[in-house]
């Protein structure tokens, strides 16, 4: 049985038990955790956490399409959850990303079998380095990139709100970069990590989820992976996302702001639709799991050679 990870998880957010568990062998050799959640046989949904998250992130989202009749496939990215960290800070890279995802992709799906894979934040940007992989065209059949941005993220973020562009990248590239252990979970740390990634009336129960899941990364995964994100530049990478793709995003998100999500949606060449989430902040897979199951649910029933059963009502 998989440990539950940061207690004080509860309801829609407290993680669900998976159907199977198995592990997935990276390039480098590393074993990464991989939990399959719903029953075999039904439409495939892979899902790619973000920075410092964990497969807790998708709790409400696999609850929603599990009830929806979907399979769903999560794991941890390298140093979270429980996936090992790497042995050199040096070693985080978009191209780990990438490696990782394609060994996800085929330990849990069968040869050729198709999927909708999504990412959210540096998930979706998982996604983006995987452009034109093998693994990635074979098992592709429809894509999610989920408040993501492909370049430029310090200086458009807003976590910091300095006027000068200069300045804010500055700030927030150090942000990203920091190692400052986050303590316990307190009233004061839950409101700062709110204003920095919910949006203007977020549940309680997502505050809460955001505050314990953040925590529990380590701090120097957590500034490893900054950095990479500090200096990330993937543009040329997301015209190769052949795949139907469909972008979310919260009007409120203040790390990965809204033109980010419009600039991917015209670079893509075959975008299906840019969802934005009115009042939503970046965290929208916690703050409003029914619309992103919604999409995905779609996508697998115009996309898959199964037809996937639509989200049930009771389920929202």
């Amino acid at each position: 049985m998989r440990p539950t990870g940061p207690t004080g998880l509860t309801g829609r957010y407290a993680p669900p038990e998976p159907a199977r568990e198995l592990s997935a062998r990276a390039g480098d050799g590393v074993r990464l955790p991989v939990e399959v959640h719903g029953r075999d046989g039904d439409p495939a949904v892979v899902l790619a956490h973000g920075w410092t998250c964990s497969t807790l992130f998708w709790a409400p989202v696999i609850r929603e399409l599990t009830a929806g009749g979907h399979r769903v496939i999560v794991y941890d990215q390298r140093g979270h959850g429980r996936s090992p960290a790497a042995a050199l800070p040096q070693a985080y890279s978009t191209a780990m990303l990438a490696d990782d995802l394609c060994a996800v992709l085929d330990a849990a799906l069968e040869p050729g079998e198709r999927a909708v894979i999504g990412g959210h934040s540096m998930g979706g940007m998982t996604l983006m380095a995987a452009a034109g992989r093998p693994e990635l065209r074979e098992h592709g059949a429809a894509l999610l990139l989920c408040s993501t941005g492909a370049r430029h993220l310090t200086g458009e973020a807003r976590v910091l709100p300095f006027r000068s562009e200069r300045v804010r990248a500055t700030a927030h590239r150090l942000l990203l970069g920091s190692r400052a252990p986050l303590g316990p979970v307190t009233p004061l740390t839950r409101r700062a990590l709110a204003y920095g990634t919910l949006g203007s009336a977020p549940p309680p129960g997502a505050v809460e989820a955001t505050a314990r899941i953040v925590h529990a990364c380590p701090a120097g995964v957590r500034a490893a992976w900054g950095g990479v994100l500090a200096g990330l530049d993937l543009s040329a990478k997301v015209p190769r996302l052949d795949a139907p793709t469909a972008v979310v995003s919260g009007t409120h998100d203040r790390l990965t702001p809204l033109p980010q999500a419009r600039r991917l949606a015209a670079l893509l060449p075959h975008c299906t639709g840019l969802h934005e989430l009115a009042g939503r902040g970046h965290m929208t897979p916690l703050e409003e799991p029914e619309t992103l199951a919604e999409v995905l649910a779609a996508l697998a029933a115009n996309h898959l050679t199964a037809t996937a059963a639509p989200v049930s009502e009771e389920s929202a």
